[in-house]
């Protein structure tokens, strides 16, 4: 028999467990620490941090020397408890059977479960803790480390796998990201939330799903007699107006309306000053991502550009603008009445113009209309019907209640959509 007194044995036993805890929350601690995290607080000049990013930049022997303590406390605990139950029983068979389920009860408990859970939930705060501690260990224990490394790694290269961390620099995808940024609500204002959710979608989108369609662009047509052409360039909200003869399909030029308010209403203001104002369009591929038109825009200082087919017809109208405003929000006055917030009624209803895009009624009511075949509420609707629908007819467009309301030369005027959980 030991001539050691059994409450020091329990002492002892009681001192191991911690240990043992200790590693296995450390094991946790550290691999489930947030790295963005703690690169950040490492370039802000901490410590623990960049510790603990060396450390988690060698994870094999990171868990080599956090394995190698876990276990040699674990079987000295074991061996502990079957001295303890032989000092106190004597070398009955069930007296070292009640030991081993007692040990491997309270090592679960207060040696495993509880640590890992309490590590798993204050990962980033303990793992700047343990970083101090597991570096000199490491250090200090390195040799036995090594040794064990050698084993591990020729195992794994024996599956085809490496114990090298090829992901030192760890990286998010952009779809990663995006959630990631969804998901930060709690410390990112709802405002800035939005804008970055929506610099993703850039480059998901093309200048079609932006620009003014044709229909919409208000032009001055140099046809109009000149009185009624006065009256719009003296009433137009636009900085920029298209100049054409009769239509788009005769365009001249884009006039900076700003650089003649002095000269209207003089009476050396004619056609020839309006026409030498003019400055040549610019015409922009259809399908080109906005992203890389923003860049355009940007390089070439070019704020305004007509959008053209593979045919050379023009499609709409895109202006630096109508980028920005994708992600920003609406904050300049296009045409009246479009540039007004959809929200639903106390009815779960909402009245829309057959001309708005269907990414600015997916984004204003919440819903999820398909955006990768027509633009806009009425080009939907045609698409589903092959035909001019008739007022009143209803629809459900991927779930959603939609009632044809007005139709006019060939198009959906407007329409009343339906909240999908009340229609």
């Amino acid at each position: 028999m030991l001539d050691i007194p059994v409450t020091t044995m329990l002492a002892a036993l009681v001192a191991l467990l911690a240990m043992s805890a200790f590693f296995s929350m450390s094991e946790t601690a550290m691999m489930a620490s947030n790295r963005f995290r703690l690169r950040h607080m490492a370039q802000s000049g901490h410590a623990g941090a960049q510790l603990a990013l060396d450390l988690l930049n060698q994870t094999d022997k990171m868990l080599g020397v956090i394995l190698l303590g876990n276990n040699l406390v674990n079987t000295a605990a074991a061996t502990l408890v079957s001295v303890i139950a032989i000092e106190l029983f004597g070398d009955d068979k069930w007296a070292l059977g009640a030991g081993t389920l007692i040990i491997t009860f309270a090592i679960l408990v207060f040696s495993e479960i509880t640590p890992k859970i309490i590590g798993a939930k204050h990962a980033d705060r303990l793992a700047l803790f343990f970083a101090y501690i597991l570096t000199p260990l490491l250090r200090v224990f390195y040799p036995a480390v090594w040794f064990v490394n050698l084993f591990a790694g020729a195992l794994l290269r024996a599956i085809g796998l490496s114990s090298k961390n090829d992901d030192q620099h760890a990286s998010l995808s952009p779809e990663e990201l995006r959630s990631l940024v969804l998901e930060s609500s709690n410390v990112i204002p709802k405002k800035h939330q939005a804008i970055l959710a929506s610099l993703f979608d850039l480059n998901s989108i093309t200048v079609e799903d932006v620009m003014t369609p044709r229909r919409n662009i208000e032009v001055l047509d140099m046809e109009t007699p000149w009185d009624e052409l006065l009256d719009q360039l003296a009433t137009s909200h636009h900085s920029r107006l298209p100049v054409c003869r009769e239509s788009l399909d005769q365009l001249i030029g884009i006039l900076p309306v700003r650089r003649l308010l002095g000269s209207l209403g003089t009476q050396d203001f004619n056609e020839t000053v309006l026409l030498s104002l003019i400055v040549q369009p610019y015409y922009i591929p259809a399908g080109t991502p906005a992203f890389s038109q923003l860049a355009f825009f940007q390089e070439n200082r070019q704020r305004i550009g007509f959008v053209v087919d593979e045919y050379g017809e023009i499609l709409g109208l895109l202006t630096l603008e109508d980028i920005i405003e994708e992600f920003v929000g609406e904050f300049t006055t296009s045409l009246p009445g479009l540039g007004q917030t959809l929200a639903w009624s106390a009815n779960g209803e909402v009245i829309v113009e057959g001309s708005r895009p269907l990414r600015d009624i997916n984004r204003m009511l919440g819903l999820d209309l398909p955006v990768d075949g027509p633009k806009t509420l009425n080009g939907l609707i045609l698409e589903h019907f092959q035909d001019i629908p008739e007022s009143g007819l209803s629809v459900k467009l991927n779930g959603v209640p939609v009632e044809v309301l007005q139709t006019r030369d060939r198009s959906v005027i407007t329409a009343r959509i339906h909240r999908p959980d009340s229609g």
